[in-house]
């Protein structure tokens, strides 16, 4: 199913909107990495299918399981269901392990949300939760245009404006793996990932 919304969906919006993608050549060629992106459109998820090579495991919020629309696209690409007003998050830190474990590439958006004003706002801490913890690099992806497409305030996309995508290199956090992973260590590593991903933006 993945394969098959990436070829359908994705040649749609590629076709519609993608119109850059930068970077490819820094995607790891083997073994497991996280794709972390800024969050801004509901385009996001999609147009990340639609431009990257991988199969990738996103993390998805529990709205999208109760949209007519978005569920059986989650679903049936086997993503990976984040209740956030759960305060037990175990099964689903066990499906992202069980993902980079595997050697796959796991897809998150850090803000946890989409951007109101389309600028990037305080991450939470879970990426670095899981890079630290699986041992594997992180990839930083600027999604640039679409906020200007589909904002959240928007019910329906704009056509006559681009989306471009840049991937940024590889970061590996090697130093902090024989460190004890306390808030501030998490909250360090989150802000690189996230400073990389706002050069990538402005750049």
């Amino acid at each position: 199913m993945y394969w098959i919304i990436k070829k359908v969906f994705g040649w749609i919006i590629g076709l519609i909107w993608i119109k850059k993608i930068e970077g490819l050549e820094n995607l790891p060629r083997a073994g497991a990495f996280i794709i972390a992106a800024n969050h801004s459109s509901y385009l996001d998820f999609i147009s990340l299918i639609a431009a990257l090579p991988e199969r990738v495991y996103f993390l998805a919020a529990e709205k999208f399981y109760k949209s007519w629309f978005w569920r059986p696209l989650v679903v049936g690409t086997g993503q990976i269901r984040v209740d956030r007003n759960s305060p037990d998050k175990k099964e689903v830190y066990q499906k992202v392990f069980a993902v980079l474990h595997a050697g796959r590439v796991l897809g998150i958006f850090p803000e946890g949300t989409r951007s109101p004003d389309g600028k990037i706002g305080k991450a939470f801490t879970g990426v670095a939760k899981f890079s630290l913890g699986a041992k594997v690099p992180v990839v930083p992806v600027a999604i640039k245009g679409a906020y200007e497409i589909m904002s959240r305030h928007d019910k329906w996309p704009k056509f006559r404006k681009n989306i471009e995508i840049k991937i940024g290199r590889q970061i590996f956090f090697e130093e902090y793996y024989n460190k004890e992973n306390d808030d501030a260590v998490l909250r360090e590593v989150t802000d690189k990932i996230m400073g990389n991903i706002e050069k990538l933006l402005i750049s």
